[in-house]
């Protein structure tokens, strides 16, 4: 069957949209692919759907190779099972919940996990009956504080949720590298160049997690990589902590006079000029800087948080928020400090967060929570605020003047930082997460008391592995890395149509001949579209480009040498057929 493009509910556009921050959601929304209906809400027109339901099949045949089968949840889900889970509570304000007539309370799905729990509970009650995966492609709900970039992070989308259940954790480890195997045919099939990172487990929970990251400039994951292999996305960094250092020389720490001095680089200047060292000089990293959070439960309390780290570091939020889930991270706002009148803003140091600075006194209750970075360990030299405007501590030293109340590394990481497996310098990149894989353990088992009796008659928790792949996101994700400055350029197995037709003139007989070889095309299986508009030549070529079928072939002024024209829409590649039997080397050439 040809699609005729006069016929085809599409409309390019010739502006980008006024929110457009990447190429994908651009070209996605130009070419007629997507349409916006809200704030990451799209509607998906027939040129969209296409790519996404190729998405879909990969997708549904890879999973059904590994024998999961498939399954479909409602969208709409009681609020029971989540609270059973404490996820009613901390998924916080990301969950969309609603009550009907009668005031049940209700949430639109984010992820299942406590559906495919409950569903294998129900009917499955025996260790003859696993090892089991299940999966389903269903529509997710979200409520992105900043849903942005088209389709990359919507508050709507379309994923791929799996989720294994076995007797023991040995049957877990075989289901998740069946998982993990599949997923990387599918980042292959999708055409996506892709690495696999650690990650962190946030309010899925769980163990072991791995995220399938298509490496983008545009992503909004930060991952890093070393030469021996090692790889993980940024949140999920943990540096080991530093030597302890010998502070026997170190003299007294003593409060000096600073004016004017309420920022790092400003410190490090009066610090050269006025008290200079006999080794060497001072530098950031010789500097303890004290940021002030304030952490929003999930249950609505706030809790304020202080970070002690070195001060040419800066805190990576994501690094923090990801430390910190399910809570919130809010700015220390005026408020907060009104509420606390001894943390002075820039001179902010250990003792004012009743944590002994001197006399190793035991933490009064309901101070500041303070944790410091992994460099900042037993014998490590500092200069901190004093609590005091216009005043430092020199020669602070850990353990001996002060200590904290644990470890956090949420500090940047920086390109060429050593590996925490000590595999070589770290080199940083961006990505789009586009699966994640989760040993889930039993912890949605337990919640939700899905047990099996085993072998020797003896009731035992089941363990499950969790699997996602954002079959939408996948669309942009691909449309992102196959896309230029004329508009999309599909690879074939995702193309809405294998060939766009092109007659480039008015005669007749160009737009018959387009007509006969479309015909042909088509009866041979390939996906032809037809552009048969009375449009000029200009604005075909333009939509032709903008469309990105892989293959567009050119019926024009050279039909009446007995010539046709090819043009590759990736590589830009123009070859001439003779007119007379195209329709067969077209055909070959598709197939092969």
């Amino acid at each position: 069957m040809i699609t005729r493009l006069s016929q085809l509910f599409v409309r390019t556009l010739r502006d980008d949209p006024a929110d457009a921050e990447v190429a994908s959601h651009r070209w996605l929304v130009r070419a007629g692919y997507i349409r916006r209906v809200a704030p990451g809400i799209y509607s998906w027109l027939p040129l969209g759907l296409k790519v996404l339901a190729k998405v879909e099949a990969i997708v549904r045949e890879e999973m059904d190779a590994i024998g999961a089968q498939e399954v479909r949840f409602p969208a709409l889900l009681p609020r029971e099972p989540y609270e059973a889970t404490n996820r009613w509570t901390e998924y916080g304000p990301n969950l969309f919940r609603l009550a009907d007539r009668k005031g049940g309370d209700y949430l639109l799905g984010p992820t299942h996990e406590e559906m495919f729990t409950l569903l294998v509970k129900d009917l499955y009650s025996s260790y003859k009956d696993l090892p089991l995966s299940l999966y389903q492609i269903q529509t997710k709900y979200r409520d992105e504080a900043r849903p942005r970039a088209g389709i990359l992070r919507g508050r709507e989308f379309v994923m791929k949720d799996s989720y294994s259940f076995d007797i023991d954790d040995a049957g877990l480890e075989a289901s998740y590298q069946a998982h993990r195997e599949a997923y990387i045919a599918i980042m292959n099939r999708l055409g996506l160049e892709f690495v696999i990172v650690q990650a962190t487990s946030g309010a899925m929970g769980g163990s072991a997690s791995e995220e399938f990251l298509a490496v983008a400039e545009s992503g909004e994951d930060t991952f890093v990589r070393s030469p021996g292999g090692y790889a993980a996305n940024v949140e999920a960094v943990v540096r080991p902590l530093a030597e302890v250092q010998d502070a026997s020389g170190v003299p007294a720490a003593h409060v000096e006079d600073t004016p004017d001095s309420p920022t790092i680089e400003s410190l490090v200047a009066l610090s050269n000029a006025r008290f200079p060292r006999s080794d060497r000089a001072w530098q950031a990293s010789d500097t303890l800087k004290n940021v002030l959070f304030m952490l929003r439960n999930p249950d609505g309390t706030r809790t304020p948080l202080a970070i002690g780290l070195p001060g040419d570091r800066e805190v990576d939020m994501k690094r923090l928020e990801a430390a910190v889930a399910p809570a919130d991270v809010e700015p220390f706002g005026e408020a907060d400090f009104e509420a606390h009148p001894d943390l002075v803003k820039g001179y902010i140091g250990p003792a004012a967060l009743g944590v002994g600075e001197f006399e190793g006194d035991e933490p009064p209750a309901g101070k500041v929570m303070y944790l410091t970075d992994p460099a900042v360990v037993a014998g490590t030299r500092w200069i901190t605020g004093a609590n005091e405007a216009g005043h430092h501590v020199y020669d602070l030293v850990c353990e001996r003047d002060f200590r904290s109340d644990g470890v956090l590394d949420v500090a940047e990481i920086r390109e060429g930082d050593p590996a925490p497996d000590g595999s070589g310098p770290l080199s940083l990149a961006r990505g789009i997460e586009m699966g994640h894989i989760f040993q889930l353990g039993r912890k949605y088992a337990e919640a939700l008391g899905l047990k099996v009796l085993n072998e020797n008659g003896k009731l035992v928790t089941v363990t499950m592995g969790s699997y996602g792949v954002g079959v939408s996101r996948a669309v942009a994700a691909v449309a992102e890395s196959h896309c230029d400055e004329r508009g999309l350029a599909w690879p074939r197995t995702l193309a809405p149509y294998d060939v766009q037709i092109v007659p480039a003139g008015k005669d007749a007989a160009m737009f018959d001949y387009a007509e006969r070889l479309a015909l042909e095309l088509s009866a041979a299986g390939i996906e032809v579209l037809l552009d048969d508009r009375k449009a000029s030549p200009g604005v075909k070529f333009t939509d032709a480009e903008m469309l990105g079928m892989p293959t567009t072939v050119v019926v024009g002024r050279g039909l009446a040498s007995g010539l046709i024209e090819v043009r590759d829409r990736a590589s830009g590649e123009r070859t001439e057929l003779n007119a007379e039997g195209a329709a067969e080397e077209l055909i070959a050439l598709l197939k092969s």
